[in-house]
């Protein structure tokens, strides 16, 4: 445990011993430290890593998953009484039960857990605070759906088995506060193992498990390692050579500043994040429409071209067209529904006859900075008008977000939230501003 803070961690101490005693093998050329890391826990490089290296090797058994846990053989006997939308219960549970169990194999693995009480995804903070702070990002929205939808798989699920099962879960395990807790480790810490290729078509995905020292390590867009599957073990490996002293990054995948505090309870500091997006809710493409038909027959028009992109897929009420900082993500969807909100009424009603949306070369139209300029003009101003309105939704304007950001003095007396609220809507508008200046040609 070279490299740990004076050896006055006990939770890093416990954490350390326990890897010995299951085997979990770090190299001697990491730490686990506080000290030189973005936030909480990281790992930090105690000598030069080599591109390829091994970094730790986490045995299977040391998962803690549905198929590892002690209860395993009663969540398998009610698997049918656990299915939910989301697919997490069997894994909470098993959570659930380890978290309170004294002899749990676990417990040198939680010692390193932060605090239950103080995690600091958007769903634990007020919802003025994410009203106020978030407003036009996605994220309150998001966080609505969550809350509902855990209400609900606890209630109907959760405590109905608990209530069953008084022998193998403690009173103290029937709280729906716990609960979400517990919801919001597995969005921020848990891994998918990905499917085999041959799998991808027909199978679910699996469910989701925690990695032992894999989730210790945090995420930028520029990470250096990354971790590989093989029947016996989980290998975190270095994907670039990491100098000694440097933090060591993994990567959850491409995801918007808004997806990271919604599910990590961060944000990447401007201009960290590549992968950075910004959503133009479908639903704001329309009302745009609406604003520029004049008349009924046009507006009743209107309803029957929004129809036929519904029957295509391209849209629907609850969708989004996400924007990135290059290129239209969604460009498929966002280029059909141009075309159709802009065509020529003749047209339009030729297109309805044919049996197939035929791809035609100004369909599969690829959407970057580059070619957004050379559009039709109908089309950018359909663009530009829906990004105007979605603009509208934020509580603040790029410009008061941009000073603030600039402002050495005002920005220190931010919180830790208001600093994570104004990198994800800061990053959220420079990318529509951008989309403004590219459809104002």
């Amino acid at each position: 445990a070279e490299g740990t803070s004076g050896g006055g961690d006990k939770p890093l101490l416990a954490f350390l011993n326990w890897c010995r005693e299951v085997g979990l093998e770090l190299s001697p050329k990491v730490s686990v430290s506080r000290e030189g890391t973005v936030s909480g826990y990281g790992m930090v490089a105690l000598e030069d890593v080599q591109r390829g290296e091994l970094l730790f090797v986490v045995p299977r058994a040391v998962l803690l998953s549905q198929k590892t846990t002690s209860i395993r053989g009663l969540l398998e006997k009610e698997h049918g009484a656990l299915q939910s939308q989301s697919g997490w219960v069997p894994l909470l549970l098993a959570l659930l039960y380890e978290y309170l169990a004294e002899d749990s194999p676990w417990k040198g693995y939680f010692s390193l857990w932060p605090e239950l009480g103080s995690l600091r995804h958007p769903m634990f903070w007020s919802e003025e605070e994410r009203k106020q702070l978030l407003q036009g990002t996605g994220v309150p929205e998001a966080v609505e759906r969550d809350l509902a939808s855990i209400s609900y798989e606890y209630g109907t699920i959760v405590l109905p088995f608990l209530e069953a099962h008084p022998d193998v879960f403690p009173l103290q395990a029937q709280s729906l506060e716990l609960y979400r807790q517990l919801v919001a480790m597995v969005m921020a810490y848990s891994f998918q193992e990905p499917l085999e290729e041959e799998e991808e078509e027909e199978e679910e995905p699996n469910p989701p498990m925690m990695v032992p020292a894999a989730d210790i390590l945090n995420h930028v867009a520029n990470h250096n390692a990354n971790l590989e599957y093989s029947p016996e073990c989980l290998k975190m490996v270095a994907t670039q050579p990491i100098p000694k002293g440097q933090e060591i990054f993994n990567t959850y995948g491409q995801m918007a500043n808004w997806q990271l505090i919604h599910m990590y309870g961060f944000a990447e500091p401007y201009p960290g994040n590549t992968n950075d997006s910004a959503d133009i809710q479908m639903a704001t493409v329309r009302a745009a429409a609406l604003q520029g038909a004049t008349t009924e027959a046009e507006t009743r028009l209107l309803g029957e071209r929004w129809d036929f992109l519904c029957q295509l897929e391209m849209v629907g009420e609850e969708g989004a067209f996400v924007i990135g900082r290059e290129e239209v993500i969604t460009e498929e969807e966002l280029s059909a529904t141009l075309k159709v909100l802009c065509m020529p009424a003749k047209e339009f009603r030729q297109l309805k006859k044919r049996d197939s949306w035929e791809e035609d070369g100004e369909n599969s139209l690829i959407l970057t900075n580059k070619t957004i300029p050379k559009l039709k003009a109908s089309w950018k101003v359909l663009l530009r008008n829906s990004t105007l309105l979605t603009l509208q939704a934020y509580a603040t304007d790029l410009k008061s977000d941009q000073e603030l950001l600039h402002n050495k003095e005002a920005r220190a007396k931010l919180s830790w939230k208001e600093e994570q609220a104004l990198q994800v809507r800061y990053g959220q508008k420079r990318i529509l501003h951008q989309l403004l200046e590219l459809t104002s040609s």
